[in-house]
């Protein structure tokens, strides 16, 4: 198996997306674990989908 770009992890009040190639974060804090976005970042990269994937992360949050 090969290693993912983009892993969850967790920190002090959710979870944050590290991107390994770029050695940096990527997006917001989540309260809950994007499964979901993470998948889609590691797999088909869909611009659309993942947009569509932050704007419900972000509702979630409100």
């Amino acid at each position: 198996m090969s290693r993912r770009r983009y892993v969850a992890r967790g920190v002090l009040g959710g979870y944050r997306i590290w991107d390994n190639r770029r050695r940096r974060w990527w997006g917001d804090l989540y309260e809950l674990c994007p499964d979901d976005l993470l998948n889609e970042l590691n797999g088909a990269a869909a611009p659309e989908k993942i947009t569509g994937l932050l704007k419900r992360y972000r509702a979630l949050k409100r």
